[in-house]
């Protein structure tokens, strides 16, 4: 993500099953005197979509799986810039909120009774952004294997040239954010490369880590085309099965792959190494994609 002059915060529309149709939470932070959705400051370093989840825990007592990336806001704040990010959050969890000095008061509403209620214009445009998004039933994290040095220089065979230094370092801070995910499967390419990028998320969620070939490069003699669209369809199948998986490509089928989920050729899925996408989908219908 480009880097944010100013204030860089990040939170989520949380949102959990009623009765009677989804309920969303909003927080009223006395300091302020306001009704907000809740969000805060990411800390040095961190992911914005890390950060979302984790002050979303921190003042609602909410635990959100992202699924979609809502509109960011900007306003100005302390004499500043501010940019909030937000992403829709399945929750997961809820405990006994504690009301505090920061956030006194927190309620779980229908959606136009969270538009009516919030203090600020862009909260309601978050929140009706969300409304108008058919219900998710999967998310993928799909991310190319880490840095692995080059190729000329690996005396073995490519399927298994390790990650070098700077590979196990974005390995390692791939591990955390694909762990906000929850996922419930590690579906990796063939490669060693691609199996040690997902090795510190495996053994942070103590998951096993699936391989899966129609996620590999294609071989010598073997068409381009036709790899790309066994990785298409797998990536379809894994989402059709609902939930949410994390999966390790390589860089020569993953724009192809996007581009024929999204069916928008002109769009850039470049993805550089040790860097991903969420993808959010509906049934078998891809709706959003959202760099990691």
């Amino acid at each position: 993500m480009a880097p944010v002059t100013g204030i860089q915060a990040a939170g989520g529309v949380c949102w959990r099953p009623s009765a009677d149709g989804v309920r969303v939470c909003v927080v009223h932070r006395p300091r302020h005197g306001d009704w907000t959705l809740p969000k805060g400051k990411l800390e040095p370093g961190e992911h914005p979509m890390v950060a979302a989840v984790r002050e979303v825990a921190e003042e609602a007592d909410v635990r959100g799986v992202p699924q979609v990336r809502l509109p960011s806001v900007r306003y100005r704040s302390e004499g500043q810039d501010k940019l909030v990010d937000y992403w829709s959050m399945r929750t997961v969890a809820n405990g006994g909120f504690q009301p505090d000095t920061e956030v006194d008061d927190m309620r779980w509403l229908a959606v136009d009774d969270a538009i009516r209620l919030v203090s600020y214009p862009h909260d309601a445009e978050v929140l009706a952004a969300f409304a108008a998004l058919p219900p998710v039933t999967a998310t993928v994290a799909l991310v190319r294997h880490a840095h692995a040095g080059k190729r000329a220089t690996w005396t073995g065979p490519d399927t298994g040239r390790p990650l070098d230094a700077q590979g196990w370092a974005q390995a390692y801070a791939l591990a955390p954010l694909i762990a906000v995910f929850r996922p419930a499967r590690l579906v990796s390419a063939s490669p060693r490369r691609c199996v040690q990028t997902l090795d510190p998320a495996a053994a942070l969620l103590d998951l096993p880590i699936e391989i899966c070939g129609d996620l590999d490069e294609p071989q010598p003699g073997q068409q381009h085309d036709e790899q790309v669209l066994a990785t298409a369809a797998r990536l379809l199948e894994l989402a059709c099965a609902g939930g949410q998986v994390a999966v390790c490509s390589q860089g020569k089928v993953l724009p192809g792959a996007l581009e024929r989920l999204t069916g928008h050729a002109d769009d850039d899925f470049t993805t550089p190494k040790g860097c991903g996408w969420l993808l959010a989908f509906s049934g078998d219908r891809l709706l959003a994609t959202d760099r990691l």
